[in-house]
């Protein structure tokens, strides 16, 4: 048990005979221990020229053990970094390594996908080996995962995988599409909403992405989705890149107490004004008077002021000129 301090097991056997007893000759620890004498004087002059025991000079020779604190914590803290920097040394060494082969071959960086039974297996295992985020775009009409059957994102949630998942307006006119992101949310995913995504796309651990490289039909289509999985390079830092500028964008989604996702009309879809709230910005970013505004769309000037706040709240924006900018930005006007 204890060959990472570097100590044998004839010597880990001997030190521990010396610490239950405290002092004891040679010949004693051999008759204990099962050795001749001279293996057994052989075996204590190594423990303590390794500092885990020290002897008399009398005759005969008597031997203490070194008290383990003081003689194996240090060579445990020592061999625990010596153990660290090789780790990281490998590390280096396995990353330069693949950084040669990917520069020699293509393929390395770069594997096609075909059908969507090898899409599902494939986006599965990621998800499995994800230590650390998952990100994603998810579009309308499933092409490999039906909406609610990803076990796997729930049990990366579990173990402490972060999920961004970025959803496209169409996608919640998939049948329960709306009870899965609730589940999701609820989980731990942090979830948003755009108006239009322009791919599918997952990304694993910022290492490993996967994208259609050939626009396959939804489930049911007779057209077998073609894609790729991506590895290390400019194209998986430009996928990045493409997911983060859509999520600076997006609407945040939450779920309330009842179970309803904030930041979604009536009927779910994400982040829409009613027609009250579009024709009062419309009015405010034009440059039209609180007073005037009331008067012509019939409300009164306190009305027009709350829905102006909450406007401002659902945007996150702390001035007028901020929620224009906002309203902009979200497709509201």
């Amino acid at each position: 048990m204890l060959e990472v301090a570097g100590v044998s097991d004839e010597e880990e056997s001997l030190y521990r005979l010396l610490v239950a007893y405290g002092r004891a000759t040679p010949a004693d620890l051999a008759q204990r221990a099962g050795l001749s004498d001279a293996d057994a004087v052989r075996v204590l002059d190594s423990l303590a020229s390794k500092g885990l025991a020290s002897h008399t000079d009398g005759t005969p020779r008597a031997f203490r053990a070194t008290p383990p604190d003081v003689a194996l914590l240090p060579r445990l803290k020592r061999s625990a970094d010596a153990l660290e920097l090789a780790r990281i040394e490998a590390a280096r060494l396995v990353e330069s390594y693949r950084d040669t082969i990917r520069r020699h071959d293509a393929g390395q960086l770069l594997e096609v996908i075909t059908g969507a039974e090898a899409l599902r297996q494939h986006l599965r295992q990621i998800q499995t080996s994800a230590q650390t985020e998952m990100l994603w775009f998810c579009k309308a009409q499933y092409v490999a995962m039906p909406s609610g059957s990803n076990a796997e994102e729930f049990e990366a949630l579990a173990r402490g995988v972060r999920y961004r998942v970025l959803y496209e307006k169409a996608f919640f006119d998939d049948e329960g599409a709306m009870d899965n992101v609730v589940a999701g949310v609820r989980a731990g995913e942090v979830a948003r909403a755009a108006p239009n995504l322009p791919l599918r796309l997952a990304i694993a651990d910022r290492s490993v992405a996967i994208f259609p490289l050939v626009a396959g039909g939804p489930h049911g289509s007779p057209e077998e989705p073609t894609t790729a999985l991506v590895r290390d390079s400019n194209l998986l830092a430009a996928l990045m890149a493409l997911f983060e500028r859509y999520w600076e964008d997006a609407v945040p989604l939450n779920v309330d107490d009842a179970g309803a996702i904030e930041g979604t009309d009536a009927v779910g879809q994400p982040d829409v004004l009613s027609p009250t709230d579009r024709k009062l910005l419309a009015l405010l970013v034009a440059g039209v008077a609180d007073k005037a505004i009331a008067s012509q769309m019939g409300l009164s000037r306190r009305t027009v002021q709350r829905r102006i706040q909450s406007m401002m709240e659902r945007a996150g924006a702390a001035t007028r000129m901020q929620l224009a900018w906002q309203a902009a930005r979200r497709g509201w006007l």
